[in-house]
């Protein structure tokens, strides 16, 4: 297997057990590289989070690489083919935790600065580094306490690109321009316990909500758009009872979610909520968790240098969509900056046997540096 620049930074980030929100030395290998072709280095450190602010040039417009050096942790090590972070490459695949998300997307971002820099000392603008510690934990002390650190001393990011593993079948056939909203929600119905011979002296809370629990399920929560698929709503989770056969329980608990489009705000979700759960008569008590808002990039600056730089290197047109989880791009989006999302395929992430194409590394590479050739020169 040929060696690359950037196959070689991915084999030293993927060496270092970085489990959320353990950086374990991965920012500080990126700093040294961007340190040496003149980037001011930043530590943001917040609780336990290792964060990096980096930024070459004092003018805009910006540009700004963003992503993750945690993984999730590595699961049973006996069912992995090879250990997850002694990286491996076998027949043209290389294996580890975090190869595909993303820590072959922040090599293929460094090798890219670095060449882009090399060939165009005096480019436009600014290019920058968000990197954080804390996007596959709870992601309180990561992107979004730097986004607030910056919006506080008016430091503002004109474009973002996240590394995240946006591919589907083949290099860059798929870019994110957008995520759906995130509303979490735990429900609880009081009913009254009792025994299952006298039903008429207990309120069986599975039984009072089972109208309400299928009006949600059935519900029509908008059409969505032309960037975003219908809102859904999905129970995650539902407990009640003792684990005894013959005792009503008294409270139900549902866990469920709703992924919403930008048809429908937070608000009216919760309000619909409500109102179907009062309509039943139902004795009720929910928590509510907003773990994003929904954004937008639409076709500007930012997509048609990314839908040009992918033309160009891998010779084919990518798609734009909205789907999948969330991602730090809600932290940056709200702030007025252009986002997306292009890294490599997401076939395995979080798996066991995680891994990456070695053919996609370094043409991930050359379509980032053609990304900041469209938007600085």
């Amino acid at each position: 297997m040929t060696s690359s620049n950037t196959l070689d930074l991915s084999l030293e980030l993927l060496k270092q057990p970085s489990i959320t929100p353990n950086d374990h030395s991965c920012q500080d290998i990126i700093s040294q590289r961007l340190a040496q072709i003149g980037f001011e280095i930043e530590a943001m450190q917040f609780g336990d989070v290792d964060n990096l602010w980096a930024r070459k040039g004092t003018q805009g417009p910006v540009f700004c690489f963003a992503g993750h050096t945690d993984v999730v942790p590595t699961g049973h090590l006996d069912a992995w083919t090879s250990q997850p972070f002694a990286p491996e490459i076998r027949d043209g695949k290389l294996y580890g935790r975090g190869s595909a998300d993303m820590k072959t997307a922040l090599a293929a971002m460094v090798v890219a600065t670095e060449r882009f820099v090399a060939k165009h000392p005096n480019h436009h603008g600014s290019i920058a580094y968000l990197i954080t510690s804390d996007e596959e934990g709870p992601a309180v002390n990561g992107t979004v306490k730097v986004i607030e650190t910056l919006e506080q001393r008016q430091e503002k990011i004109t474009w973002c690109l996240v590394g995240e593993p946006s591919s589907t079948h083949r290099l860059g056939d798929i870019v994110k321009n957008g995520r759906r909203g995130s509303l979490n929600a735990k429900i609880t119905i009081q009913g009254k316990q009792g025994h299952v011979a006298y039903p008429h002296l207990a309120k069986n809370p599975i039984h009072l909500a089972s109208k309400a629990l299928n009006e949600l399920c059935e519900s029509v929560w908008d059409q969505g758009n032309e960037y975003f698929p219908a809102t859904s709503f999905q129970v995650s989770n539902i407990h009640s009872g003792t684990g005894a056969t013959n005792v009503i329980p008294d409270t139900l608990e549902i866990t469920c979610n709703f992924r919403f489009s930008t048809e429908v705000t937070a608000d009216e979700l919760k309000q619909r909520v409500v109102a179907i759960l009062d309509h039943h008569k139902l004795d009720h008590h929910i928590e509510w968790n907003l773990s994003g808002q929904p954004f937008i990039t639409p076709i500007g600056d930012l997509v048609q240098a990314t839908q040009t730089a992918i033309q160009k290197v891998c010779g084919y047109a990518t798609e734009l969509s909205t789907s999948g989880g969330t991602s730090d791009g809600r932290f940056i989006a709200p702030t007025g900056a252009q986002v997306i999302e292009l890294g490599v395929l997401n076939a395995t992430i979080h798996q066991v046997n995680e891994h990456v194409n070695v053919n996609d590394l370094e043409p991930l590479a050359e379509i980032y540096e053609e990304i900041l050739v469209q938007l600085l020169t």
